[in-house]
């Protein structure tokens, strides 16, 4: 019994090829970009497009949750100045990467 182990015992410290090595790290690589990078940047490029797509008027809902109508656009700051509350006209200025969606008027909530 103990010959047998010590006969398999340098089979298994036979290393590979290096080459086999390097072909699964860069499958390994391959496969965290398909499955983490790419759709991450994809949804960084959605959001670029909706805060392009930003216009006076629109239904909006920030990061923190607030809802609010989007009354003026200031490009050189950037900032968005959102009215929360329309019977006292209630405004408050916020960075334009702080609108998390432009709601239709399907998804609004209080209208």
């Amino acid at each position: 019994m103990l010959n047998i182990l010590l006969q398999a015992a340098p089979a298994a410290a036979k290393q590979g090829s290096p080459y086999t090595t390097l072909i699964f790290f860069g499958g390994m690589m391959l496969i965290m970009y398909f499955l983490m990078i790419r759709p991450q940047q994809k949804r960084q490029k959605e959001t670029q497009q909706m805060l392009a797509s930003l216009q006076v008027n629109d239904r909006v809902l920030t990061v923190s949750g607030i809802y609010g109508r989007v009354v003026s656009i200031k490009p050189d700051k950037d900032i968005v100045v959102v009215e929360i509350d329309e019977t006292n006209k209630v405004r408050v200025d916020f960075q334009r990467s702080a609108i998390a969606t432009i709601l239709r008027s399907s998804e609004n909530p209080a209208a």
